[in-house]
């Protein structure tokens, strides 16, 4: 006759959390969430997805520039130098990502443009602040603008998204062109 296994104190422990989860989420879900199965995860994996799923309901929502005290405020591009630009931009960067906030997709912007961005679109907008330490939010700087067809093609797009791209507009690409400012960024760790 085989021996029962006896849970450990942590398994045990785990569980619980899991149970204290589930109850503080459910006012949150919707249909959503009955499309992932969590019976492949282990409920140590599961435990994290839940609490960020609970830590992106729980949390404000604010301008990022208010992320920081005393806010976040830069000067207009138009009143400083190149080497201003150059210097004010990468503190600013590293500053946003002190924040985790990652700036994806960079390269096709001067200085002053990638500045003028910050300044116009990032930092004034509303994002749920998040406080786990693997959230980043991600900023997408190719989306900011609107031609037809998008930066993110011309510039980032892989060979199979372009194709993608093609099949679904029923015409070519446009010639892809190597990004002027190739930045190092921080980046998400992996």
């Amino acid at each position: 006759m085989p021996l029962a296994r006896h849970p450990e104190p942590q398994e045990v422990d785990c569980l619980l959390h899991n149970a204290e989860l589930r109850d503080a989420i459910e006012p949150y879900l919707d249909e959503a969430i009955f499309e992932i199965d969590f019976r492949g995860l282990p409920t140590a994996a599961e435990n994290r997805f839940l609490e960020s799923m609970l830590a992106w309901e729980r949390a404000a929502l604010e301008p990022i520039a208010r992320w920081f005290s005393p806010p976040l405020a830069l000067q207009p591009a138009c009143t400083l130098d190149d080497d201003q630009v150059h210097q004010r931009l990468w503190e600013t960067i590293d500053r946003l990502f002190d924040k985790r906030i990652v700036l994806d997709f960079t390269d096709h912007l001067s200085d002053r443009e990638l500045y003028s961005l910050i300044r116009r679109d990032i930092l004034p907008t509303a994002v749920k602040r998040v406080e786990i330490p693997d959230n980043f939010v991600h900023w997408d700087c190719s989306a900011a603008e609107s031609e037809e067809p998008t930066i993110w093609l011309v510039f980032y797009a892989t060979d199979a998204e372009r194709t993608q791209w093609s099949l679904e507009e029923g015409r070519a690409a446009p010639p892809r062109q190597v990004p002027p400012y190739p930045r190092a960024l921080p980046t998400a760790p992996v």
